[in-house]
Parts: structure tokens; sequence; C-alpha cells
């Protein structure tokens, strides 16, 4: 089940918190509950992806994605992601969530978020987003400028765009 009381708690923090320009980073502690955990009594690797809900939902609010997403009628829908997984999370384990945009292209925004146990990361994903509206993705850089930004992006790091490559040249739909 989706962790609506914990989304409630995180969104009623980040409108406490500062606002934070695009590209700053949202930080956020977490703890691991004995739901998140999989059979070896260690955070399920599902349940990683939806606790990063958690970070990249303060960080639209804290930046004012969310507020233009809202005004505009559009939706933001993850349309790929890439996960690195180095360390066990295990029951009751405190950690510190850190999200950030790096940028985006023609049609998607890319963030990415890392979970730390002190100066230790324990995972680290690539999230590539869309705007939606019912005629389709939105281009990103109408998002910028409905914020007052600037329209193209910063430009992205080299790991990204390699990662972007390598999903291009991906075959979809998949063989049977």
């Amino acid at each position: 089940m989706y962790p609506f009381l914990r989304m409630a708690r995180v969104m009623a923090l980040a409108r406490r918190q500062p606002p934070l320009g695009l590209f700053d980073t949202h930080e956020s502690a977490l703890i691991c509950w004995p739901w998140d955990l999989d059979p070896w009594v260690e955070l399920n690797n599902g349940r990683t992806l939806t606790l990063y809900d958690l970070g990249r939902l303060p960080l639209a609010r804290r930046t004012g994605v969310e507020r233009v997403l809202r005004d505009k009628g559009w939706g933001l829908t993850v349309a790929g992601s890439s996960t690195r997984y180095r360390r066990r999370v295990t029951m009751f384990m405190r950690l510190t969530m850190r999200t950030r945009c790096l940028g985006w292209d023609e049609r998607f925004l890319y963030m990415d978020q890392s979970m730390w146990k002190g100066e230790e990361c324990t995972s680290q994903v690539l999230i590539r987003s869309a705007i939606v509206s019912k005629a389709g993705i939105v281009p990103p850089r109408e998002m910028a400028l409905a914020m007052g930004a600037e329209a193209e992006s910063p430009p992205l790091p080299d790991w990204v765009v390699a990662w972007t490559g390598a999903e291009a040249a991906r075959p979809w739909p998949p063989q049977r």
C-alpha cells in the first residue's frame, strides 16, 4: 500500500521549509520501518522507489514546480529510472535522502536521488520524469518558463547523457 500518511507528513514539513531554487537539493530524514522490509529483513527494492517519491514530492513543493503543475493542469510521471543499491538498509535504520533536479532535455526532466547512512550512500536513483497534460508530454522548457527560469537546461552530466543514449537504443516494445 502507498504510504499516504508518510506523504502527508513530508508535504506538511515541506510547506514550513524555506523555498529552494530549481537546482537546489532537498534533504529529508526517513526511517526504515518493519513494513518497508522484504523477506530478507532489509529495505524492499520496490519500497525504495516508493520512498524516493517522498523526496521528489517535497522538492516539487519547495521549488514551486507543484504550483506550476497545479496552475497549468499538468501532471508529473516517472518515465524511466536507473537504481544502484550499494548497502543494506535494515529495520529502524535512519537515513537522509537527498533529491535534486539535474536538468532536462526536449522531453524529460532528470532527477538525482540518494539515501545516506551518515557519510555512506546506500542507494542512488536517476529518475526521468515527464510533464504531462491531456494533450501529451509538455516540453520541460515550458515549465521552466512558467516558473520564471531559463528555458534552456544546464548541460546534463555525461553519465545522464550516456544513460539516455542507452535507453534510446533499447528496443521497444521488448521482444517476446
